[in-house]
This record gives structure tokens, sequence and C-alpha cells, in this order.
């Protein structure tokens, strides 16, 4: 495929990335010259210089042959025009990147797909779902469910004091065959897909394919006790800090601290139920005047990643059993997750998470790209005569770097095993390390 990526920014730059590693053919456009020479530098692309918004440098960068045309520069109307002028010239999809809300409105939506751009993107928003989503089950990292929510992918950091520790995976299997799967595990710098004769050990990041009924049974075989939460302090005023207060506010009480004043004002005019204060979180006196030792969970979303690993890191060692972190800076998740911050949000890979979906071959209905590991959940659809529904799974090739976790059909959701016959349509929820994608992808077509 050919994707055309307007904006060489962190995002841009990310998912070339992650385009390029999967063998597709790469442009990147943007007016800064050291920035597309750094990246060719590195990686198998090509680069582009020139204006996003310019019919002439779109034209001369050759857009009309793009698959997947990309724009994603920190102006939302640059990037929209930029989609426009693009699907004009011959672009076959294109994806936006946007930071207001106000175009995700279903009228607005519709009237960009008109004007030729098929699909918006607001990283922010999804970002706040995942962190409001996090507070209903404290000892759950991360939780992602499947298209229509029947299986969910959790999370989980395994204690000593898990009943499921030292056991081989096989005997765990017979045991919870019908609960739970655990797909992956990520120690220390290394992700491993299990089989049969692998054990958890204390402290590994567990990766759990479940059904919502089975879920609590995995929490308890992890290890964990379930907690309330009632009292909620947001730190960072930010859009995705806003959208998270919004979301929250009826439910839970609720503190935010931002430190600008302009920004706090605002805020405290656009909330209903949010107590705003202005003020700087890393005056440790003034989280303690605010009642920080009280809170059952802290949400720290402001612009700076440091300040937001730094928090939750005080949060934790003060007694707060849920922190969810705003992780911007890619090299610093190994190190969020080093030091027991709980919940990771980084739009870049909530970005590419949503795109990268356009580049796959297969039937795809969900993809996710992980915080802690350099692996992805997929949600796929089997179609007539695939490779995949030819054999029980046990009896398929599968790729080693690869786990199936579950399938839903129809009204029916279960936990795959070995013995399990996948059927045409089934959504099947796939757990892969990012070298076996392609090859997953011929599986299902």
């Amino acid at each position: 495929m050919r994707i055309f990526i307007a904006g060489a920014g962190e995002v841009g730059t990310h998912l070339a990335k992650l385009f390029v590693h999967s063998d597709h053919e790469v442009i990147l456009m943007d007016e800064d010259e050291s920035k597309l020479q750094q990246m060719e530098s590195h990686f198998d692309l090509m680069i582009k210089k020139g204006c996003m918004t310019s019919l002439h440098d779109l034209s001369e960068a050759d857009v009309s042959s793009a698959d997947l045309f990309i724009a994603v520069p920190p102006y939302p109307d640059m990037s929209v025009l930029a989609c426009i002028l693009a699907k004009k010239l011959g672009a076959k999809t294109t994806i936006s990147r946007v930071n207001t809300l106000e175009y995700l409105q279903p009228d607005k939506q519709q009237l960009f797909r008109q004007l030729g751009v098929d699909e918006i993107i607001y990283p922010e928003q999804l970002g706040a779902k995942e962190a409001v989503d996090s507070l209903k089950l404290v000892g759950v990292r991360q939780l992602f469910k499947s298209s229509d929510g029947n299986l969910v992918l959790a999370l989980i950091k395994v204690r000593d004091n898990a009943p499921i520790i030292g056991k081989p995976f096989a005997e765990i299997s017979s045991l919870r065959k019908e609960n739970y799967n655990i797909v992956a595990i990520n120690r220390g710098d290394e992700t491993i897909i299990p089989h049969g004769n692998d054990c958890l050990l204390h402290e590994d990041l567990a990766y759990f394919v479940t059904t919502n009924e089975n879920l609590e049974q995995v929490i308890s075989d992890a290890g964990k006790e379930q907690h309330d939460v009632n009292n909620v302090m947001i730190i960072g005023g930010s859009r995705i800090g806003m959208q998270i207060a919004r979301a929250i506010e009826h439910n839970y009480n609720v503190k935010l601290i931002e430190k600008d004043r302009e920004t706090s004002e605002m805020l405290a005019n656009e909330l209903e139920n949010t107590l705003v204060i202005n003020g700087d979180a890393r005056n440790l006196d003034l989280l303690r005047e605010e009642g920080i030792e009280k809170m059952d969970a802290l949400i720290a979303v402001s612009d700076n990643s440091e300040i937001n690993i730094l928090a939750c890191q005080l949060a934790k060692k003060i007694g707060i059993l849920k922190t969810v972190a705003d992780v911007e800076n890619l090299d610093y998740i190994p190190l969020a997750e080093g030091i027991g911050i709980g919940t990771l949000i980084n739009k870049k890979l909530i970005a590419a998470s949503y795109i990268y979906r356009y580049t796959l071959n297969a039937h795809v209905a969900y993809v996710k790209c992980l915080t802690s590991t350099n692996a992805e959940m997929l949600e796929l659809v089997a179609q007539p005569d695939s490779k995949i529904t030819r054999a029980k799974i046990k009896d398929l090739d599968l790729p080693k770097d690869m786990n199936i976790g579950g399938v839903v059909r129809g009204n029916e959701t279960f936990i795959a095993t070995g013995h399990t016959q996948i059927e045409p349509y089934d959504k099947v929820v796939i757990f892969a390390m990012q070298s076996s994608i392609k090859r997953i992808e011929k599986l299902f077509v």
C-alpha cells in the first residue's frame, strides 16, 4: 500500500515508523527539511519537502497515487484542508487528525465526507474514554473491549499472591479454559507469547482475554482485589483533562488542578460539577491542602509527561490505588511501567490504532496498538474458505508469535481453545507481535 503522511511531527513520524516496519511504501511530507532528513537517514521511506495545503506541492509529490492519505499537522483546519485537496487530486482514502470535538458531530462528519475527508480522528477524546473506563476496575492497568464489547483484553500486573503464579499455562488452561486465555506476558523489556510450558512470574504484566462475565474471576486469579472509586483528582486542564472531567463529574467527586489561571477560569465556567483549582500540581503542599490523601484515583493529564509520571508516583506512595498518566514521550513508557504507574495513555498510539486498520487487507473490526509492548490486539472477521476456517486451531500452522484469545459468533461469545473450529464470519480476537501481522492477514482472506 502507498501511504502518504502529511506532517512530520510526533504523530506523523510515529505512524511512518509503524508503516515502514509493516512493509508499506511510505511518503512523508513536511515543510521542515531537517525533520524529513532525520527520518530518511534512519528509515526506508520517501520524503517530500512541501506544504500540505499547496495544490502545487501535493501534485509534485504525486499524492494522486496515494492509497491512504493521512494529515497530522498541529492545526485542525490545515489537516482538513489537506485531506480535501488530496482527495480532489485522486487519493483513495483520507484521514484527518483534529483537536476539536465540534468536528465529530454526526452532521459535521457527513459534511466532511462530502468534501473529501473520509475519516476524522480526535485522539484526545479516545484517550479520555480510556481514562474513564479505567476507573471502573482498580486492579486492571488497561482494559480494551472488542467491537461489540463482548470480549475483553485486560492487562494486569500479577503478584506472588496470585493462585496462578508458577503454574504451567497448560494447567491453567485446563482449569479455566472457558473463563479466559492468557495471550501474552510482558516481562521486563521482553514480550512473550506463552505456550503450554510457560509460567507466570511475580510482577509479570499479563494480558488476559476474557468475557465480561468472567472478568471478576480474572482479577481474583491475578491476586487482585476490586475497590470502589468515589473521589478523583485530575491534574491538568488540557483538552483531554476537560473531556475526562466532563465525562465523570456527575458520577464521582472530582477536583481538577490547572496551573494556568485563564484556563482554570474557562474550565470553571464549562464544567458543571467539578471543583477547579488554579495551582501548580508540583506543589506538594497544595496537593495535601486539596486532600490528595483522600483520593481513590489520580489522573495526571497535563501537557508534561514528566509531571504526570511524578504525580502518579507520589500518589502510589501515599496509597492511592488507581493512577492514570498521559505519557506522550514513548521513551518514557518503559520507565513508567517499571516504577508501577497504573494506566498509561499515549495519544500517538491511540491515533495509530485507529489508522492502522486501514492498512490491513483482512476484514478488520478493531485494532489496538498497546503501550506496554510491541504487539497489537486485532479483531479480524474470518471470510468463507479462508485458511483459518479449514481446521481446528490446534491443527492449523499458526505463527508462533500470536495467540487467539476468543471468538464472537453471532450472539455467542466464547474463549478459544485448541479444539475451537473457527467458522466464516466469526470475529476472532488475536494478540500478535507486529512481525506476524502480514502472515495473520493471509489466514483470514
